[in-house]
């Protein structure tokens, strides 16, 4: 690490401490050459996940934008705010831990109906008639039917 006082390329590390709820790594260091001392923060650089939206078009994937459509299908529920945080969570753990950087939202989307069904139905129909696109009441129908079927 660069000293910041003389810019000798050579520091060693006196004290290291977890910082941001450990996210972070605090280190205390002390120049090699003049003996002044600084501190430096590591955080391990994430890649970020592109997602393919269905006209093929790619955005950064966005956890606000999939929190503000749980929120919409979750309005009035008994479904509290960490309950989809946590849903989000593992859904994002997932998709860094596969291979791809790049995921096409049909998959992201199934993933969270699959994780949403166990937590609220009611919630899930909700969020299933807006990410499938129902044009009318027989779709409802079916996925009821569907979700009936599965219990």
């Amino acid at each position: 690490m660069k000293c910041i006082f003389c810019g000798h390329l050579e520091s060693k590390v006196i004290d290291s401490r977890s910082a941001d709820d450990g996210s972070t790594i605090r280190r205390r260091r002390e120049c090699l050459k003049c003996g002044e001392r600084f501190t430096s923060y590591e955080k391990v650089e994430t890649l970020p996940l592109i997602v393919v939206k269905k006209d093929l078009s790619r955005q950064p994937f966005d956890r606000d934008k999939l929190l503000n459509g749980l929120l919409r299908a979750c309005e009035k529920r008994p479904v509290s705010l960490a309950q989809l945080e946590a849903l989000i969570d593992e859904v994002e753990s997932y998709f860094r831990n596969c291979l791809a950087r790049e995921i096409p939202s049909v998959k992201i989307g199934e993933l969270v109906l699959e994780k949403l069904k166990n937590i609220d139905e009611v919630s899930y129909v909700r969020f299933a008639s807006v990410y499938r696109q129902f044009k009318d009441v027989n779709s409802f129908r079916e996925e009821l039917s569907r979700l009936s079927k599965e219990k």
